[in-house]
Formats: C-alpha cells, sequence, structure tokens
C-alpha cells in the first residue's frame, strides 16, 4: 500500500475549514484505499502537547519535511509558526522536489472591527513573498470550492504518476449479496 502523507497548516482562526479538510481527506482516503493508496493527514493538533526536547513546533517542521503534500489555508493572518512550516516546507522542496505545495487563501466577509492591523499585514506581506517566488495564490470562497479544488490537484497528481494506484493483490472488495445472485431469495 503505498502512503502519501500531506500536512495541513494554518491558524486556529480556520478551525472549520481544517475540520472539513480532514473529514474530506477521510472520505478520499476510503475511495483509494482499494486502489492501494492510504492518505494520512498530518494536523498539528494530532501531536502530543507534552514537552518536547526542543520545542514542539521543531516536531511539526520535522514531519513537513517527511511529507509528500503540504496544504496551507490562510484567511486574516499569517503567525508566525505557520510561515515557519512554509519555510520549512519550501527548504524541503527545493532540496528535493516535495513536498508539493499548495496554499489557499480564504475570500470571505470579515467584521472590520475585528481585523488586526499586524494580522492583516502579515498577510499582505506573505502574499508578496509568494508573488516573488513566482507563485500564484489560489482563492476559496467556501469549503465546496476548497474540496473541489484540492480534489482536482489529487488527480492531477495521479495522471503525472506521482500517485499511483496499485491495489493489494489478494484484496477484495465485498458486496453484499443480491437477489440475482441466486444466493438471497
Amino acid at each position: 500500500m503505498q502512503t502519501q502523507k500531506i500536512f495541513l497548516a494554518s491558524s486556529s482562526e480556520l478551525k472549520e475549514d481544517r475540520k472539513e479538510f480532514k473529514s474530506f481527506i477521510y472520505d478520499k482516503c476510503k475511495e483509494w484505499n482499494a486502489k492501494g493508496v492510504f492518505l494520512e493527514l498530518i494536523m498539528w493538533e494530532d501531536f502530543l502537547d507534552a514537552v518536547s526536547k526542543t520545542r514542539l513546533q521543531d516536531e511539526y517542521n520535522q514531519a513537513i519535511r517527511q511529507c509528500d503534500v503540504f496544504v496551507m489555508l490562510f484567511f486574516t493572518k499569517v503567525g508566525k509558526y505557520t510561515a515557519e512550516e512554509f519555510e520549512t516546507a519550501f527548504g524541503q522542496f527545493q532540496a528535493t522536489r516535495k513536498p508539493f505545495i499548495f496554499t489557499y487563501f480564504k475570500d470571505a466577509p470579515i467584521s472590520t472591527g475585528s481585523i488586526d492591523e499586524d494580522d492583516l499585514m502579515s498577510l499582505l506581506a506573505f502574499k508578496k513573498k509568494l508573488k516573488a517566488l513566482g507563485h500564484f495564490v489560489t482563492v476559496y470562497q467556501n469549503l465546496d470550492a476548497l474540496k473541489l479544488h484540492f480534489n482536482q490537484q489529487l488527480d492531477k497528481l495521479v495522471a503525472s504518476g506521482f500517485i499511483e494506484f496499485k491495489p493489494e493483490k489478494g484484496c477484495l472488495l465485498y458486496t453484499s449479496p443480491s437477489p440475482r445472485d441466486g444466493l438471497l431469495s
């Protein structure tokens, strides 16, 4: 079974989006399991919160270096740890050509009273950095659009041969007998 590790990074402000993305990956994993592919989603919420030898962020960064795909979600800010995660993924990509890096920016209404100037400046600076790297940002208005776009990207990874469907030998897909099989009366 081929395992594809996907690291999902974002600030806690996108908790609902992260939860929905996790559900989407779970459903995709069920679909692809019979084709010999396991999608392992890695999120910071899954790590043990105990004191680390160095710092917990170093453990996240190590997981990022071992991933095949790195997905970042943004809304109103780019926190210092999220920026560090991008740097880790980008450095690993430059050295090894993976992980594939996807950046998604949420375009949704916000309350002007809740805008923090430093947060907004961090978002604008990060967009400027991506532009300087020659990367075009992907915008999503809602969760369905995010899931649709990422699903299309997964399909492109399959088409390129990066993800290969190789059903396990001896693995049978069980289906319930039907009356026409003559097993039920």
